[in-house]
C-alpha cells in the first residue's frame, strides 16, 4: 500500500508504530471503538461519583459490596448468554444491552418522584458496565489479532481509551448544567448504538484485510460457543497460565489500592479544593503520559524487550517509587508513584496483558476472561482495602512502612509478569487446554 495515497490518520498511525499497511484499518477501527467506549463510560462516570455524596459512608460500603456479588452474578449471566446464543449477536448484543439499560434508567430517574433505589442500582450498574464493556472489548481484540500482530498493535489501541476518557469527562463537566443528568445517559446510550455497526465491519477487515480467518472467532459464525455456562469460574481455576492471570491483576490492584490510600491520607492535612485539584492534575497527566507512551513507545518496548519484562518494567518503576516513599513519605513521591502506576497500566501493562489471551481458546477468551477482569478485579480492590486498613489501624503501621509493604509486592507482581511472559512465548495458539475441554 502506497502510503502517499493513504488519509492523514492513515500515514500517522503508519509513522507511530510498527504497523504493516494491511493492518492499518483494523486498528484504527479498533481505536476508535474503544474510544467511543471509554466515551460512553466517562460521560456516566461522574454521574455516577456525584450520587455518592448524597449517601453515607456506610450506605456507600455497602453499594461497594453489592457490586461485587452482582458482578460475579452478571459474568454468570453472561456466560449463560455464551453458552446458549449465536455468537453472531453476543458482542452486539451485549452492548445493546447496556445501552437499554441506560434508556431505563433515564426513564425511571424522569418519572420517579423519589428515585432513590434507582439511583442506587444506576450507581451498581455503571460500576459492573465499567469493567464489563473493556473485558468484552478486550476479548474481539485478541481474536481478531494474532499472536504476532497483538504485541505491535494492542499499545495503539488502548490508547484510545485514555484520548476517550478525556473526551468523555469533558462532556459532563461542560454541558451537565445545561443538559441536566437524565440528558447524559441518553447520549451514553446513543454512543453505545452507534459502535455496533462497526462490529460487522471489523470482522470483515479481519478476514479480507488482516488474513486472519483461522483465529478462533468469527463474528459471522451462527453457532454459540456453547459449553457450561459457568465454566468461565472453572476454566481460570483449573489452568496455570489464567491463574496467573488472575493473580497478576490481584497485585496490580492491591499495589493499586496500597498508592490510593497513601496519597489519601497524605493528603488529608490539604482543604477539599485543593485536593480536586490536585487529583484533577494527577488524573489529566496519567492520561498525557498515557497516550504518548502508547503512541510513541510501547509499540518498540515490547517488540525489543519482549513480553516478560514488558509486564515487569511497570511493577519494577512503582517498587522504586514506592522504596523512595518508604524513605522519605513526602505527597511527590507518592503521586510520581500513582502517575507511573496508572499511565504504565494503561499504556504498557494493560496491552500486554491483553496479549496473553490470543494464545487461549474461544470459550476461555470469552467466559474464563470477564471472570478475571471483573470478579477477580472487584475481589482484589475488596481485600487490599481492608489489608491496607488492617496494616495502619491494626498493627499502626506508618505510611512509610506500609510504602515498603507496597514495593514487595510490586516486586512480587513483576515477578508474575516474568512468568506469564515466559509462558506466552512458549504457547502456540490456540492453546485448547485441557480444563477448557472438562469445563464442558
Amino acid at each position: 500500500m502506497n502510503n502517499e495515497k493513504n488519509g492523514p490518520i492513515i500515514r500517522i498511525v503508519n509513522a507511530l508504530m510498527k504497523v504493516e499497511s494491511h493492518e492499518i484499518k483494523a486498528t484504527v477501527l479498533s481505536f476508535a471503538f474503544l474510544f467511543m467506549l471509554m466515551l460512553s463510560y466517562n460521560i456516566l462516570k461522574p454521574v455516577r461519583d456525584a450520587m455518592a455524596s448524597d449517601w453515607s459512608d456506610p450506605e456507600v460500603a455497602t453499594l461497594w459490596t453489592i457490586n461485587f456479588f452482582f458482578s460475579a452474578i452478571a459474568v454468570s449471566v453472561y456466560g449463560l448468554a455464551i453458552s446458549r446464543f449465536r455468537f453472531k449477536y453476543l458482542v452486539p448484543g451485549v452492548y445493546a444491552f447496556f445501552a437499554v439499560s441506560f434508556l431505563a434508567f433515564y426513564i425511571g430517574t424522569a418519572s420517579v418522584e423519589d428515585a432513590v433505589l434507582i439511583r442506587k442500582s444506576f450507581y451498581v450498574w455503571v460500576s459492573v458496565f465499567s469493567l464489563f464493556h473493556i473485558s468484552v472489548f478486550w476479548s474481539l481484540m485478541s481474536d481478531v489479532f494474532t499472536k504476532t500482530q497483538a504485541p505491535r498493535l494492542f499499545a495503539f489501541i488502548a490508547s484510545g481509551a485514555s484520548i476517550g476518557t478525556l473526551a468523555g469527562t469533558s462532556i459532563p463537566l461542560f454541558l451537565a448544567a445545561k443538559l441536566g443528568t437524565p440528558n447524559l445517559m441518553l447520549i451514553a446510550a446513543a454512543v453505545l448504538v452507534a459502535i455496533i455497526p462497526a462490529l460487522s465491519y471489523l470482522q470483515r477487515l479481519k478476514v479480507t484485510e488482516l488474513g486472519n480467518e483461522n483465529q478462533q472467532v468469527n463474528l459471522n459464525e451462527r453457532q454459540a460457543i456453547g459449553g457450561n455456562p459457568f465454566s468461565g469460574f472453572t476454566l481460570f481455576l483449573r489452568d496455570p497460565y489464567l491463574l496467573g492471570i488472575a493473580v497478576f491483576i490481584l497485585l496490580y490492584t492491591s499495589v493499586g489500592s496500597f498508592v490510593y490510600f497513601e496519597l489519601k491520607n497524605l493528603l488529608a492535612s490539604y482543604t477539599s479544593a485543593e485536593r480536586e485539584s490536585i487529583w484533577a492534575g494527577i488524573n489529566g497527566t496519567i492520561n498525557v503520559i498515557a497516550i504518548v507512551t502508547a503512541w510513541f513507545a510501547t509499540g518498540r518496548i515490547t517488540t525489543s524487550l519482549g513480553l516478560a519484562k514488558t509486564l515487569a518494567l511497570v511493577p519494577v518503576l512503582v517498587a522504586v517509587g514506592l522504596l523512595i516513599v518508604a524513605v522519605n513519605p513526602i505527597i511527590a513521591a507518592i503521586i510520581a508513584a500513582q502517575i507511573i502506576l496508572k499511565g504504565g497500566n494503561y499504556s504498557i501493562t494493560r496491552p500486554g496483558r491483553e496479549v496473553l489471551y490470543t494464545v487461549v481458546d474461544r470459550e476461555t477468551r470469552f467466559k474464563a476472561k470477564p471472570v478475571i477482569d471483573i470478579v477477580v478485579y472487584r475481589g482484589g480492590d475488596t481485600l487490599s482495602g481492608w489489608a491496607f486498613a488492617g496494616l495502619t489501624t491494626g498493627l499502626g503501621l506508618g505510611l512509610g512502612a506500609v510504602a515498603a509493604v507496597g514495593a514487595i509486592i510490586a516486586l512480587v507482581w513483576g515477578v508474575i509478569g516474568v512468568y506469564l511472559g515466559r509462558r506466552f512465548i512458549g504457547t502456540d495458539p490456540p492453546a485448547k487446554t485441557a480444563a477448557s475441554q472438562s469445563a464442558r
